[in-house]
């Protein structure tokens, strides 16, 4: 099997050595760079398995090369470097397609444990081309909404909704219990799994995109927050005349 690789955009010397030695060292295959220009070009142009990105980086910060690569179509899990106490970063982090963060300074059981968390959770999200799969004929009706398990596609008026592989495995697992009220708790541990080091923090900014992206323009389906508990998918009624 041949070594994961990650690539690593951080511009400090000291902590792209400490990340480049301890990644190498549990057996990735590490590439690392001090640019965030040079990281974009790194992220559209080769393949990596997990790219890890600091937020303030010289040329383009960590948010730009983010969104830019997201946009590009871009699919590698990433996880952010934040500084500590800056929730802001977090969550404008999350909002932008990355898949964890770690919170600056942090120790190497931490970072390995952060790694091995995202790429296990992400080896069985779809692949880049699942859009161009014919032939599933699973398929989710609820409303104007049509839900592909398989091809981990969302249309809305048959309209494509471009939803990340986590926003869709919430909806995913929210479609399947219409009406039924899903704790927070229960959501990361279906989505991220048991051994996910984050907070519930995730949980909410990943619904809370899922709900603008669901709501728009259609009012037969669409996600209620249950105050102090968690989430319920509500299917409306068609009103007969």
């Amino acid at each position: 099997m041949s070594e994961l690789k990650v690539l690593v955009v951080e511009d400090e010397p000291t902590l792209a050595r400490l990340l480049s030695y301890n990644l190498t060292l549990e057996g990735y295959e590490t590439t690392v760079v001090d640019h965030g220009t040079q990281g974009l070009q790194m992220a559209l142009h080769r393949k990596f398995d997990l790219i890890i990105l600091d937020i303030m980086l010289p040329g383009m910060n960590g948010f730009e090369v983010l969104s830019k690569a997201r946009q590009a179509g871009v699919r590698t899990p990433v996880i952010i470097l934040t500084a500590r106490n800056a929730e802001e970063e977090v969550v404008q982090g999350l909002k932008y397609g990355a898949d964890d963060y770690i919170t600056k300074p942090f120790g190497v059981a931490e970072l390995l444990a952060r790694v091995g968390a995202v790429l296990r959770r992400t080896s069985n999200d779809a692949p880049a081309n699942a859009m161009d799969e014919e032939g599933d004929d699973k398929v989710i009706v609820l409303g104007d909404l049509r839900i592909y398990p398989e091809k981990y596609e969302v249309t809305l008026h048959r309209d494509l909704i471009p939803l990340r592989p986590k926003e869709f495995e919430v909806l995913l697992y929210l479609v399947q219990r219409p009406g039924t009220v899903i704790t927070r708790d229960d959501l990361m541990n279906a989505v991220w799994g048991f051994d996910y080091i984050g907070g519930q923090r995730t949980v909410d900014v990943h619904v809370s995109s899922l709900r603008k992206k669901l709501e728009m323009n259609q009012q037969s389906v669409q996600i209620d927050s249950i105050r102090g508990v968690g989430y319920k998918l509500v299917v409306q009624k068609k009103q007969t005349v």
